[in-house]
């Protein structure tokens, strides 16, 4: 028979064991979107005490939003750049570059808070032999500002040679400011950071893991490529700074990429999204000219920065794909290396490709999380019979992000094709009207397709069921890949 003391002893348990259920199980069902995540969540936060609450407040939960919310003022345009507005080009300008592909147009207007500006220059820089020589040619040439942000910060030759460049660029009076992701880098960046800091750069981690309280941010990564000199010059696109981007280089874990060197209005965007970021990071913010200076027009393409994340921003790529296949009249082409869909984006492109618009998917055949390959393959049959054309590209892993539609729009950037650039990590892309860019883009692209195998539906169907499963299973996570 229990005692008072063994009654009070076995309450206190059911509380600690009932009340963080019950919280996060209703929490679950009130704020999840996916009905099918509510469900997995609550079932877990009540089949395992105390552990499955953890996991889902750790996990589970978008912390981001009220936090940034409260932090930058519902992102009420802080770092504004009134100069620019001259910028943003004649309506008859805008309605050529846009042509047939308005809807498209309007849907951004509406899911984005940035204005499009005419005057915008962009040069493709194909892995890290194009890339990095005019990066750290940038940073050379500095003499106001430059900031970076990288997902990952590698300590290698190619990193060494970058915080040699913005260490000298530093101590030439240059004001420099690194973020790096608290995973991405997580691996090599502190020898790197504390490099840095020694020659007067500013560095900062991004949600650095902190433990124990550090992981409840772990799903929620700045996953952005981001490099801007003067407010003036700048770089993105998918590439990180690592030696494993020079694919001519006799190095393990060899990547392909493809990054964009941009000049022009946009470049305001792209350090508005840099300044945001580092606000939400270090609580500081960077303004003035030597950030946001003057800029001139001097190219043909009509540009719009697009910022995606766990916050007010959630899911803005995601629209725009959809809008994007919505709008296509004659093609689709598509480079991601890693292919996770939502079911809305497989409709999107079953239904253009059923309506006779060429829908070309763009895979790698070898993926560096093997995991990540076995996912797409168990989507891919939804997609080929519909008639969507898939291809793998040879080695080594090809990571370049890239999409093109009637060979007018382009959309270039770091979010992959999948659910963590959807919906967790801080994303930002840049959509250019430019006929130019684009036939240059499908041209290049044409020239990788016929280098590469062609995905039949006979082939998916073919695989043994011991892979089958495998894959299935693969899929059945896949929203919390």
């Amino acid at each position: 028979m229990f005692t008072f003391t063994g009654w009070m002893v076995l309450g206190c348990a059911l509380v600690v064991w009932l009340v963080p259920s019950v919280v996060a199980a209703g929490h679950a069902v009130m704020y999840k979107r996916d009905p099918r995540s509510a469900a997995i969540w609550m079932t877990l936060s009540l089949a395992l005490p105390i552990i499955g609450p953890w996991v889902y407040w750790g996990l589970g939960i978008n912390r981001i939003e009220r936090r940034a919310i409260r932090h930058l003022g519902r992102r009420g345009r802080p770092f504004d750049y009134p100069h620019l507005s001259k910028a943003h080009g004649d309506a008859k300008l805008h309605r050529e570059s846009v042509g047939h592909l308005v809807s498209l147009r309007t849907v951004a207007d509406k899911v984005t808070r940035r204005p499009m500006f005419a005057g915008n220059a962009i040069t493709p820089l194909h892995n890290g032999e194009q890339a990095y020589p005019r990066m750290l040619e940038a940073i050379a040439e500095a003499r106001q500002s430059v900031t970076l942000a990288s997902y990952i910060f590698d300590w290698d030759d190619v990193g060494r040679e970058f915080a040699r460049a913005l260490g000298e660029a530093a101590q030439r009076g240059v004001r420099v400011h690194v973020l790096v992701d608290g995973v991405g880098a997580l691996k090599s960046f502190s020898r790197m950071g504390r490099l840095l800091m020694k020659t007067g750069v500013e560095v900062a981690v991004f949600f650095p893991l902190r433990f124990p309280f550090g992981r409840l941010r772990i799903n929620l990564r700045n996953h952005r490529k981001i490099l801007v000199v003067d407010g003036r010059r700048g770089f993105t696109g998918g590439m990180n700074i690592s030696q494993r981007y020079q694919v001519q280089r006799p190095v393990s874990g060899r990547v392909e990429d493809l990054h964009f060197e941009l000049t022009g209005p946009v470049v305001a965007e792209m350090q508005h999204a840099f300044v945001e970021d580092w606000a939400l990071a270090t609580g500081v913010v960077l303004e003035g000219e030597a950030y946001f200076p003057e800029l001139e027009i001097g190219g043909t393409a009509v540009c719009r920065g697009i910022s995606s994340g766990p916050d007010e921003d959630f899911e803005k790529i995601h629209w725009i794909l959809q809008a994007a296949f919505a709008a296509a009249q004659h093609s689709v082409r598509i480079v991601t290396p890693y292919f996770v869909p939502t079911w809305p984006l497989i409709s999107a492109m079953a239904v253009r490709a059923l309506r006779g618009v060429e829908v070309t998917l763009v895979l790698p055949s070898k993926v560096d999380l093997p995991y990540m390959r076995w996912t797409a393959d168990a989507y891919l049959w939804q997609l080929l019979q519909h008639g969507i054309r898939v291809y793998r590209q040879p080695p080594p892993f090809v990571h370049t992000k890239l999409m093109i539609v009637d060979e007018r729009w382009v959309l270039l950037g770091s979010a992959n094709l999948d659910r963590r650039s959807f919906r967790l990590h801080f994303e930002f892309n840049v959509e250019a009207y430019d006929a130019t860019l684009a036939r240059e883009l499908s041209s290049w692209l044409e020239g990788r397709i016929a280098q590469s195998q062609r995905v039949t539906l006979e082939e998916v169907d073919s695989r043994s069921t011991a892979v089958r499963l495998r894959d299935g299973l693969a899929k059945i996570v896949s929203p919390y890949l």
